[in-house]
This record gives structure tokens, sequence and C-alpha cells, in this order.
């Protein structure tokens, strides 16, 4: 049987924190998550808090792998 081995993480923990707080406050769901709570959240609204976290993730690598072939420094792993 395959064994779970837990893989380095890009973004420490506390940055993804920040960053899922600062989204939902854009979103205008910083009130309603202090006053019920995350697991009280729907699923919608933790989605949209997601979406927009993996869509700003997606514009930095992508922005990163740009400069790096630009640079002649990309290579495949």
């Amino acid at each position: 049987m395959a064994q779970f081995t837990p893989t380095r993480r890009v973004l420490p923990h506390e940055l993804l924190d920040r960053l899922k707080w600062e989204v939902a406050e854009q979103a205008g769901l910083t009130e309603q998550i202090v006053q019920h709570g995350w697991p009280q959240m729907s699923s919608r609204a933790c989605g949209h808090i997601g979406g927009r976290i993996g869509g700003r993730m997606v514009k930095v690598m992508l922005k990163y792998a740009e400069q790096a072939l630009a640079e002649g420094s990309a290579t495949l792993k």
C-alpha cells in the first residue's frame, strides 16, 4: 500500500492565512467569518475566497515562469 508523505509547502501557512483574510475582506465576508467562524461559512463563500487565491497564485507562477524563460534559466523537472 502506498504511504502518504507530506510535500513541502510552496507558501508558509501564516502567509496563506493572511491572504485568505485579505481576500475575505475584499469580498465583504470578514464580519460574517468573525461572527460565525470558518466552519459555518457556505461552500459558495469559501469557494469564492479559494478561487481568488488560486487565481492569484497562478498569475504569480506565470510571471516567474515568463521571467525564467526570458533569462534563459528555465528548466523542466
